[in-house]
């Protein structure tokens, strides 16, 4: 039993390993030589312009609406010289640029990065620095020769608030949309929780605080942490998304894997699912085998599912849930007491002929 346990837990850590698997050539060299993190805004064809608060940028206006992605851990990500950007094909997604789209509808698209940070040999390692800055490797950094060097006194989520908050404090526009992948998911919620208590306390324009945050895949590590008061992250994540709810933003949450919630590894959390709006997709165009790229499938299938409508609900006149579903019906799924379970598209990528069917949660 032992073994097996050590082999279920080798085969998840791998997946989600290989799951950090990006574009390379897309950014210099100098990007992974040095330490770089923060918001990218980007363009068609993977353009990208670095976020720099004061500046004008080629691929962001004040006043539009906006998605912003954040990656997972990135396991050996620096020294491939590789980062995520919005072509999946290397993921197992098509070979398209998934943002075109979002640009097409009129919206800001960006990336806050910590690939550096989140770059550990150790999944947990990683997941810590979300949270705190005096983790089991505090905040040190990897470059793209493979060596660690001291990273900031701030934690990832200080430092991409920070970034967040400095690269938009002008910010005009309606509605800002957060989308975490795997690990990243965690750094959404904690994104957004220092955005809402900045805008309780008065220092943060209100226009910032995301309407809609997209869980993709998540996951979240067994057992309690001492840097969280030994609570698990995943039940201090539920105490975030309770409370944010009360603020009026919209959580939906995207299982595409068993990785994610595999009992030796990860927490399955859940109750944090049944707090959002949910759907549990079947990519069976990947073999039982392929969990590295089903576990991939939740973030290109969400960005891509933007360019067709909202997908059916068989038996049913409501429509279900995706990327370009309205920030309505999404707080109605929410709020309901049923999740959506894919039923029909689960053998082609493209998410144009997806349905689904309502069960219990």
């Amino acid at each position: 039993m032992r073994y097996v346990q050590k082999l279920l837990v080798s085969v998840a850590l791998l997946v989600l390993t290989l799951s950090a698997q990006a574009a390379t050539g897309v950014f210099p060299k100098s990007t992974f030589d040095n330490l770089d993190y923060g918001l990218y805004w980007f363009g068609f064809g993977d353009s990208w312009q670095k976020a720099v608060p004061g500046q004008s940028n080629a691929y962001y206006s004040n006043t539009k609406p906006t998605i912003i992605y954040i990656h997972g851990w990135q396991n050996g990500a620096t020294a491939r010289q590789s980062r995520e950007t919005f072509n999946r094909f290397d993921a197992g997604g098509p070979d398209l640029d998934l943002a075109n789209s979002w640009l097409n509808a009129g919206y800001n698209v960006g990336i806050l990065y910590w690939n550096q940070f989140a770059d550990e040999g150790e999944v947990k390692d990683a997941e810590a620095k979300i949270w705190t800055a005096t983790g089991p490797r505090a905040m040190r950094w990897r470059n793209s020769a493979g060596v660690y060097s001291n990273g900031p006194s701030q934690s990832a989520g200080d430092l991409l608030f920070a970034s967040y908050r400095d690269n938009l404090a002008g910010y005009n526009g309606s509605n800002i949309r957060i989308a975490g992948h795997s690990l990243g998911n965690q750094m959404a919620i904690v994104l957004t929780k220092k955005i809402s208590d900045a805008v309780t306390a008065g220092t943060m324009n209100s226009k910032l605080l995301p309407k809609r945050v997209a869980l993709l895949d998540p996951f979240y590590s067994n057992y309690a942490k001492s840097y969280l008061g030994n609570k698990w992250v995943g039940e201090v994540c539920r105490t975030y998304v309770s409370e944010l709810k009360t603020k009026g933003v919209v959580f939906e949450a995207y299982r595409s894997s068993a990785v994610t919630s595999t009992i030796f590894v990860g927490d399955a959390n859940t109750n944090l699912m049944k707090m959002t709006a949910y759907t549990e997709l079947k990519p069976q165009y990947f073999t039982t085998a392929q969990q590295t790229e089903k576990h991939n499938a939740a973030v290109w299938h969400y960005l891509w599912s933007f360019s067709f409508n909202a997908p059916a609900i068989t038996g049913s006149s409501l429509l279900g849930l995706s990327a370009k579903t309205t920030d309505t019906r999404t707080n109605e799924l929410m709020n309901g007491t049923q999740k959506l379970v894919h039923n029909l598209g689960v053998n082609t990528k493209e998410p144009s002929d997806d349905t689904f069917t309502l069960q219990n949660r």
